[in-house]
């Protein structure tokens, strides 16, 4: 019969199962513990480094602000000089130009700036207004903006435009304030408590608009968590300081470490460094932006940029306009960093490219929705009498 041999089966292997489990279990209490051998399992000592003074120097990057680099402060006062000069002249006849300072909301400096608005000025509350931020880590408001800056009159706006402390042009001691992502943006935000004091601005219909390190300081503008603006522009715009220093190495990096408020760089001051970089704040965005990018950009690397359009388009695409540009035609050394600013050093005159025309076309568009610059809120309010 084949009932016995299936049950002698059975209980056979049942029988291996239960000693398989039993076994190691067993094995563990009676085998005794072995000990590696002296250095056995030990991380293999490291050789020795044979330093490369050249290479290490290289690489050096200073904490100290006594190291910041140096400039030569006379020839950037007579080019300010010159700007100014040329702004005066070219306004002549087309718009108001003056240049004023005010005091930043950080309340330790005042602010140089220039001041735009149309000759002939609508009554009280009658113009929309913006900020317009340079870039450059040291930068300054230059004459290649001018034709840009006549297109935004034209179209009835009033257009401040800040040298925030650490810009070139006013000595040594506004070039060495500089505080990349501290407290220029207080100089800047000063420029709209500034604008409330013109009877003929709408202080509920301003803007900010930047360009790289200008579109770093829009962005922060607008994702604090109060903001007057109500809506704002970065083009090309920095974005993300911890990556930022660590793709551009040594060089870039001694522009940062050696200001006053950092004295250190990323993986030294960690905290610091996110709090400064607007990629970190994109959650604090309750304003209309707009943000231009080039896949072309040597200055603004697009693999900074995209994280930001990303972002924005992850979190809030119900506030965000982003448009990348796929390698637009260049201007200068930096690629597409300046392909919306395409002018004529010579003749202060657009150079339009396709993609130059399209970004503007956007921007005034976007502008134009969220700021009515043709709206003249003083003949509204006569209209109502």
């Amino acid at each position: 019969m084949r009932l016995p041999s299936l049950l002698a089966r059975s209980a056979f292997i049942s029988a291996v199962l239960a000693a398989s489990a039993v076994t190691p279990t067993l094995a563990q209490q009676t085998q005794p513990t072995r000990r590696p051998a002296a250095g056995e399992g030990a991380a293999p000592a490291r050789r020795p480094v044979k330093m490369n003074p050249a290479r290490a120097e290289s690489l050096y990057v200073s904490a100290d602000p006594a190291d910041h680099a140096p400039r030569n402060f006379e020839r950037d006062i007579a080019a300010k000089a010159r700007t100014d000069s040329i702004y005066a002249a070219r306004s002549r006849g087309v718009m108001d130009f003056s240049k004023i300072r005010y005091r930043s909301r950080a309340g330790d400096m005042d602010v140089p700036a220039y001041l735009f608005a149309p000759t002939t000025k609508r009554g009280a509350r009658g113009h929309a207004a913006m900020v317009w931020v340079h870039g450059g880590v040291h930068g300054d408001w230059s004459e290649t903006m001018l034709p840009f800056v006549k297109e935004a009159v034209a179209r009835g706006y009033v257009i401040v435009t800040p040298d925030y402390r650490g810009s070139n042009g006013y000595g040594a001691a506004h070039y060495n304030a500089i505080d990349y992502g501290g407290k220029e943006v207080d100089d800047v935000m000063a420029a709209y408590d500034y604008l409330k004091t013109l009877p003929y601005v709408d202080p509920d219909r301003v803007g900010v608009m930047g360009w790289s390190h200008g579109g770093f300081i829009a962005s922060h503008l607008v994702m604090r968590d109060e903001t007057p603006f109500k809506a704002a522009a970065a083009i090309v715009p920095v974005t993300n300081l911890v990556f930022r220093l660590g793709y551009k190495g040594p060089n870039y990096q001694r522009s940062f470490s050696t200001q006053e408020a950092l004295r250190g760089l990323p993986h030294e001051r960690q905290e610091e460094y996110i709090k400064r970089s607007p990629l970190y704040q994109v959650e604090k965005l309750k304003t209309p932006i707009l943000v231009h990018v080039a896949t072309n950009d040597l200055d603004v690397n697009y693999v900074e940029d995209q994280q930001m359009v990303w972002k924005l388009r992850a979190v809030k695409s119900d506030l965000a306009e982003t448009k990348i540009y796929v390698d637009p035609p260049t201007w200068g050394s930096s690629g597409g960093h300046a392909f919306s600013r395409r002018v004529d050093p010579n003749t202060l005159e657009r150079v339009d490219s396709p993609e130059q025309i399209d970004s503007w076309n956007r921007t005034w568009v976007f502008f134009e929705w969220y700021l009515r610059p043709y709206q003249d809120k003083a003949k509204s309010a006569a209209d109502t009498r």
